[in-house]
Protein backbone atom coordinates (compact mmCIF):
# COMPACT_ATOMS: atom_id res chain seq x y z
CA UNK A 1 0.00 0.00 0.00
CA UNK A 2 1.39 3.45 -0.96
CA UNK A 3 0.71 6.57 1.16
CA UNK A 4 -2.13 7.75 -1.00
CA UNK A 5 -3.88 4.15 -0.55
CA UNK A 6 -3.79 4.52 3.50
CA UNK A 7 -4.38 7.87 3.52
CA UNK A 8 -7.63 7.32 1.49
CA UNK A 9 -8.05 3.92 3.92
CA UNK A 10 -8.09 6.27 7.09
CA UNK A 11 -10.54 8.70 5.71
CA UNK A 12 -12.74 5.69 5.19
CA UNK A 13 -12.06 4.95 8.90
CA UNK A 14 -12.99 8.10 10.07
CA UNK A 15 -16.13 8.78 8.11
CA UNK A 16 -17.38 5.40 9.43
CA UNK A 17 -16.64 5.62 13.03
CA UNK A 18 -18.58 9.04 12.17
CA UNK A 19 -21.32 7.43 10.35
CA UNK A 20 -21.56 5.13 13.83
CA UNK A 21 -21.47 8.20 16.27
CA UNK A 22 -24.28 9.45 14.24
CA UNK A 23 -26.35 6.93 14.05
CA UNK A 24 -26.12 5.71 18.46
CA UNK A 25 -27.23 9.64 19.18
CA UNK A 26 -30.27 9.42 16.71
CA UNK A 27 -31.43 6.17 18.42
CA UNK A 28 -34.71 6.51 20.65
CA UNK A 29 -33.98 6.98 24.24
CA UNK A 30 -36.43 3.63 24.54
CA UNK A 31 -34.00 1.82 22.51
CA UNK A 32 -31.05 2.53 25.27
CA UNK A 33 -33.40 1.74 28.05
CA UNK A 34 -34.76 -1.90 26.45
CA UNK A 35 -31.68 -2.93 26.68
CA UNK A 36 -30.38 -2.17 30.16
CA UNK A 37 -33.32 -3.21 31.59
CA UNK A 38 -33.09 -7.01 33.76
CA UNK A 39 -35.50 -8.47 35.70
CA UNK A 40 -33.56 -9.34 39.34
CA UNK A 41 -34.82 -12.13 41.26
CA UNK A 42 -35.05 -12.94 44.93
CA UNK A 43 -36.17 -15.82 47.18
CA UNK A 44 -35.58 -14.64 51.14
CA UNK A 45 -37.45 -15.14 53.68
CA UNK A 46 -39.15 -12.09 55.91
CA UNK A 47 -38.98 -11.81 59.43
CA UNK A 48 -41.67 -14.33 59.87
CA UNK A 49 -40.38 -16.93 58.01
CA UNK A 50 -42.56 -16.86 54.92
CA UNK A 51 -40.36 -16.77 51.72
CA UNK A 52 -40.83 -14.09 49.21
CA UNK A 53 -39.92 -13.80 45.37
CA UNK A 54 -40.61 -10.83 42.71
CA UNK A 55 -43.77 -12.66 42.50
CA UNK A 56 -45.28 -11.53 45.36
CA UNK A 57 -45.11 -8.13 44.89
CA UNK A 58 -46.36 -8.08 41.16
CA UNK A 59 -48.33 -4.98 40.53
CA UNK A 60 -46.46 -3.09 43.06
CA UNK A 61 -43.33 -1.02 42.32
CA UNK A 62 -40.46 -2.46 44.70
CA UNK A 63 -37.88 0.40 46.46
CA UNK A 64 -35.08 -2.63 47.22
CA UNK A 65 -31.85 -1.65 49.70
CA UNK A 66 -29.16 -3.53 50.58
CA UNK A 67 -27.99 -2.93 53.62
CA UNK A 68 -27.19 -4.14 57.14
CA UNK A 69 -28.49 -2.88 60.82
CA UNK A 70 -25.07 -2.11 61.85
CA UNK A 71 -24.47 -0.04 58.91
CA UNK A 72 -23.19 3.82 60.64
CA UNK A 73 -24.44 5.93 58.09
CA UNK A 74 -25.52 4.41 54.49
CA UNK A 75 -28.29 2.21 55.65
CA UNK A 76 -29.77 4.65 58.05
CA UNK A 77 -29.72 7.87 56.21
CA UNK A 78 -31.13 5.68 52.72
CA UNK A 79 -33.89 4.38 55.46
CA UNK A 80 -35.18 7.49 56.04
CA UNK A 81 -35.04 8.70 52.91
CA UNK A 82 -37.47 5.85 51.96
CA UNK A 83 -40.07 6.52 55.22
CA UNK A 84 -40.75 10.11 54.22
CA UNK A 85 -41.28 9.32 50.43
CA UNK A 86 -43.81 6.64 51.89
CA UNK A 87 -45.23 9.20 54.38
CA UNK A 88 -45.74 11.62 51.37
CA UNK A 89 -46.84 9.38 48.42
CA UNK A 90 -50.24 9.11 51.01
CA UNK A 91 -52.85 6.78 49.02
CA UNK A 92 -50.84 5.60 46.65
CA UNK A 93 -48.53 4.49 49.32
CA UNK A 94 -50.18 0.78 48.63
CA UNK A 95 -48.92 0.82 45.23
CA UNK A 96 -45.06 0.76 46.81
CA UNK A 97 -43.34 -1.93 48.46
CA UNK A 98 -39.92 -0.58 49.88
CA UNK A 99 -37.85 -3.92 50.95
CA UNK A 100 -34.51 -4.43 52.97
CA UNK A 101 -32.67 -6.96 51.98
CA UNK A 102 -29.76 -7.76 54.38
CA UNK A 103 -26.45 -8.81 53.48
CA UNK A 104 -25.17 -9.61 56.80
CA UNK A 105 -28.44 -11.58 57.69
CA UNK A 106 -27.17 -13.89 60.79
CA UNK A 107 -25.89 -10.88 62.91
CA UNK A 108 -29.69 -8.72 61.50
CA UNK A 109 -31.60 -11.08 62.52
CA UNK A 110 -30.08 -11.68 65.93
CA UNK A 111 -30.00 -7.86 66.56
CA UNK A 112 -33.75 -7.65 65.64
CA UNK A 113 -33.86 -7.18 62.02
CA UNK A 114 -38.00 -5.98 62.24
CA UNK A 115 -37.48 -3.50 64.80
CA UNK A 116 -34.46 -1.81 63.05
CA UNK A 117 -36.86 -1.47 60.33
CA UNK A 118 -40.36 -0.72 61.98
CA UNK A 119 -38.08 2.56 63.46
CA UNK A 120 -37.73 4.23 59.97
CA UNK A 121 -41.29 2.58 58.75
CA UNK A 122 -44.05 0.13 59.63
CA UNK A 123 -43.97 -0.45 55.51
CA UNK A 124 -40.38 -1.33 55.10
CA UNK A 125 -40.32 -5.35 54.95
CA UNK A 126 -36.95 -7.23 55.87
CA UNK A 127 -35.61 -9.90 53.70
CA UNK A 128 -32.84 -12.06 55.52
CA UNK A 129 -31.98 -15.53 54.04
CA UNK A 130 -28.81 -17.52 54.23
CA UNK A 131 -26.09 -16.97 52.49
CA UNK A 132 -26.11 -18.24 49.65
CA UNK A 133 -29.65 -16.87 49.02
CA UNK A 134 -28.20 -13.50 49.75
CA UNK A 135 -25.46 -13.90 46.77
CA UNK A 136 -27.71 -15.11 44.62
CA UNK A 137 -30.46 -11.74 45.45
CA UNK A 138 -26.92 -9.21 45.12
CA UNK A 139 -25.86 -11.06 41.84
CA UNK A 140 -29.45 -10.96 40.22
CA UNK A 141 -29.49 -6.57 41.31
CA UNK A 142 -25.77 -6.86 40.21
CA UNK A 143 -24.40 -5.10 43.87
CA UNK A 144 -21.42 -5.57 45.16
CA UNK A 145 -21.02 -6.76 49.44
CA UNK A 146 -18.15 -8.19 51.52
CA UNK A 147 -17.21 -8.62 55.13
CA UNK A 148 -14.39 -6.45 55.90
CA UNK A 149 -12.61 -7.38 59.23
CA UNK A 150 -12.65 -3.65 61.27
CA UNK A 151 -11.76 -4.20 65.18
CA UNK A 152 -13.43 -1.04 65.89
CA UNK A 153 -16.95 -2.23 64.54
CA UNK A 154 -19.25 -4.43 66.65
CA UNK A 155 -18.36 -8.33 66.78
CA UNK A 156 -14.90 -7.31 64.46
CA UNK A 157 -16.27 -6.57 61.58
CA UNK A 158 -18.18 -4.37 58.77
CA UNK A 159 -19.75 -4.78 55.70
CA UNK A 160 -19.08 -2.95 52.78
CA UNK A 161 -21.28 -2.89 49.78
CA UNK A 162 -23.44 -0.89 47.49
CA UNK A 163 -25.20 2.06 48.35
CA UNK A 164 -27.91 2.77 45.90
CA UNK A 165 -31.70 2.14 46.35
CA UNK A 166 -33.24 0.21 43.35
CA UNK A 167 -36.36 1.13 41.65
CA UNK A 168 -38.22 -1.99 40.11
CA UNK A 169 -41.34 -1.73 38.10
CA UNK A 170 -44.71 -3.58 38.82
CA UNK A 171 -43.83 -6.47 36.08
CA UNK A 172 -41.11 -7.14 37.75
CA UNK A 173 -38.22 -5.14 35.50
CA UNK A 174 -35.61 -3.26 37.23
CA UNK A 175 -36.38 0.73 36.32
CA UNK A 176 -33.53 2.32 37.94
CA UNK A 177 -31.18 2.95 40.51
CA UNK A 178 -31.02 5.98 42.65
CA UNK A 179 -27.63 6.82 44.09
CA UNK A 180 -26.55 7.51 47.70
CA UNK A 181 -27.87 10.80 48.81
CA UNK A 182 -30.68 11.17 46.42
CA UNK A 183 -33.37 13.24 48.49
CA UNK A 184 -36.54 11.97 48.86
CA UNK A 185 -38.75 14.15 46.96
CA UNK A 186 -36.79 13.34 43.87
CA UNK A 187 -37.60 9.65 44.63
CA UNK A 188 -41.17 11.21 45.16
CA UNK A 189 -41.09 12.87 42.35
CA UNK A 190 -39.83 10.11 40.02
CA UNK A 191 -42.71 7.57 41.56
CA UNK A 192 -45.49 10.27 40.89
CA UNK A 193 -44.62 10.33 37.59
CA UNK A 194 -44.65 6.61 37.36
CA UNK A 195 -48.00 5.69 39.30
Amino acid sequence: MNLRQIRIALWIAVAAALVGVAAMRLLPRDAEVSEAAFRPAFSLPDIAGQVRSMEDFRGRYLLVFFGFTNCPDVCPTTMSEVAEVMDDLGPDADRVQPLFISIDPERDLALGLDDYLAAFHPSILGLAGDAEATRAAAASFRIFYEREEDAAAPDGYTMSHSPALYLVGPDGDWLRQFTYGTPAPDILKDLQERL
